[in-house]
């Protein structure tokens, strides 16, 4: 049987922790799902570590959304990915979506959570709490309000979640998702 991964996004998504996973999971054989707070075409950003004491923010591709948060079942999932970026920020106030990650915690399935996507872990604090993840350094604070401890690393795995610091981290990130996936 086929295994399904469900991608949350939203516009302002992070073009390589959207597009990575995506042909990654469809290379492996594994049917990707992106899910938005409505089915539409994202828009994706590119975020890139240049000379400034954050990142700078350029437009990206296009990539549609297959399905809206509110008809996502995630029990038809065998595992969730959570990209970075911006999208982060305001899809966690999707009443919709607190229900859709809980689900993947509830149930011990794999979690990928990269970057900014501490931010969307935020609307799960309580089964957060106690456990230890990374995410970009501007998301630390996120991570310290769930009551969860921030690991200074740029991958870090604990049970069912796999946490990345940034999109250089993708190979990483990816290949320990996947190992939990299949195991």
């Amino acid at each position: 049987m086929t295994k399904k991964v469900l991608i949350v996004a939203g516009d302002a998504v992070e073009a390589l922790e959207i597009y990575y996973p995506y042909y990654r999971l469809q290379e492996a054989g594994i049917e990707a799902t992106i899910a938005a707070p409505t089915k539409k075409k994202l828009h994706t950003v590119v975020h890139d570590f240049v000379d400034w004491e954050t990142y700078t923010e350029k437009p990206g591709y296009l990539i549609e959304a297959d399905v809206s948060f509110a008809d996502v079942k995630p029990k038809e999932y065998d595992g969730l990915i959570i990209p970075g970026g911006r999208a982060p920020e305001y899809i966690r106030l999707n009443e919709h979506l607190p229900t859709i990650v809980r689900h993947f915690f509830v149930h011990e399935k794999p979690v990928g959570a990269i970057c900014h996507a501490a931010q969307v872990l935020e609307t799960v604090a309580d089964v957060m709490q106690g456990r230890k993840l990374t995410a970009y350094i501007a998301c630390k604070p996120s991570v310290e309000v769930m009551q969860a401890t921030y690991v200074e690393s740029p991958l870090y795995v604990e049970r069912n979640l796999v946490s990345g610091h940034a999109w250089p981290d993708l190979p990483g990130f990816m290949r320990e998702f996947l190992k939990l996936l299949h195991s």
